[in-house]
């Protein structure tokens, strides 16, 4: 089983016509990922990788069934794609862009909210779940494993070393989310955690954190409730104050934020909190016993 996506996911590509679209595109379908068409305005009746090429999401969606979609559309752009697929029914939607307008994200969340749609990111680099072959994103294949963890996380690259070093070390996973680093994202840590705490193959959690914002201080308080073992790793503990760097979701404010307070309560909360990366396997194991 798994969270958010399966192998019974009807995947569009909305700007797969592009550059970053057709490569991404060929990545998930060699991945296994099942992609029923794509959206390109003004392509209608090409085929990339073999997959049609639509005008409309509402075409893509009424030809093939689709049922989520992944958005390869620059950031000026994205609110209108997102509109477009969560107008459509589509869920999840999930916006690789970075920089998108923090109102037209703000927007974006609203909009899925009274339609009830699950949105990934922006400034995220999908999710994926390894036993049911599909990915929706820019990962590399080779990292990922099935398996019993459930990974989430903030920081796209930190997250590929992880999950690899957990293949490595025979822990694969169920589902991989990358919430996205922006001040404005769909979902949270809290979100998700409630997904795998609900989740009966997935035993063990990985929560990769980063300075800034409050998000892992509220999966703290959510994780005092679950049943299931959460290892958590923070990035950010050399950064100096005061200096702006990272993801526009890094901001510290009025104490909260910084890496001190988030290590404190997560570990207050019944989380075991690696030092480094490299850490998080040998702690997995220890919490699965």
């Amino acid at each position: 089983m798994a969270i958010l996506i399966d192998e019974k996911t009807k995947v569009l590509v909305q700007g797969i016509t592009g550059k970053q679209g057709r490569f991404h595109t060929q990545q998930m379908l060699a991945f296994g990922t099942r992609i029923v068409a794509g959206t390109g305005p003004g392509r209608e009746g090409e085929e990339v990788e073999g997959v049609p090429v639509y005008d409309t999401v509402e075409a893509a969606v009424e030809r093939h069934g689709a049922n989520a979609s992944v958005l390869f559309v620059p950031a000026p752009f994205a609110k209108d794609a997102a509109f477009e697929a969560i107008a459509a029914g589509l869920s999840p939607v999930v916006i690789i862009a970075e920089h998108v307008p923090l109102h037209d994200a703000m927007e974006i969340m609203a909009f899925a909210r009274e339609k009830n749609a699950v949105v990934i990111g922006p400034n995220t680099y999908g999710l994926c779940t390894p036993g049911s072959r599909c990915k929706m994103g820019i990962p590399p294949n080779t990292v990922f494993s099935p398996g019993p963890v459930g990974v989430v996380a903030r920081s796209g690259t930190l997250s590929y070393e992880i999950v690899q070093s957990l293949s490595a070390a025979g822990l694969g996973q169920t589902t991989v989310v990358g919430m996205g680093g922006d001040r404005v994202v769909g979902v949270s840590f809290v979100d998700i955690l409630k997904r795998f705490e609900k989740d009966p193959e997935t035993r063990a959690v990985v929560l990769v954190g980063e300075i800034g914002g409050t998000a892992e201080e509220e999966a703290a308080e959510f994780i005092k409730q679950m049943t299931k073992p959460v290892v958590a790793y923070i990035a950010g503990r050399s950064a100096p104050p005061g200096k702006r760097m990272g993801h526009a979701g890094a901001i510290i404010e009025r104490g909260r934020g910084t890496f001190e307070s988030k290590v404190k309560a997560l570990r207050e909360g019944g989380a075991q909190v690696a030092s480094m990366p490299w850490e998080v396997p040998d702690l997995v194991k220890q919490a699965l016993g």
